[in-house]
């Protein structure tokens, strides 16, 4: 069984205690910033490994030291607490990188 959507009151309630992320086209967003291209590929390397263990894959891109993460349950249609779950945890790698 698929993970349900967040409503908008428990989104709003979720994205209290992640500051840097905002809904951009209906799903989670942020842009991370590193100092140079080893430290943003770094993230992403380190991330990959805690995203294949969650089975929850995110879209994202990267540029020199940009990282651009956007997160939705595609079999849920939307925001559900997988990614709130996920984006703590990329909030949590990219601090140790910072």
């Amino acid at each position: 069984m698929p993970a349900a959507k967040l409503t908008d009151a428990e989104l709003a309630n979720a994205l209290v205690s992640l500051p840097e992320w905002r809904i951009q086209d209906g799903k989670l967003h942020r842009d991370y910033r590193f100092s140079d291209f080893v430290h943003a590929f770094g993230f992403m390397t380190i991330a990959a490994l805690e995203i294949e263990k969650m089975n929850h894959h995110p879209e994202w891109f990267n540029v020199w030291n940009r990282v651009v993460v956007d997160l939705t349950t595609h079999d849920a249609g939307g925001i559900t607490a997988k990614d709130i779950q996920l984006a703590g945890t990329l909030d949590r790698l990219a601090a140790k990188l910072s």
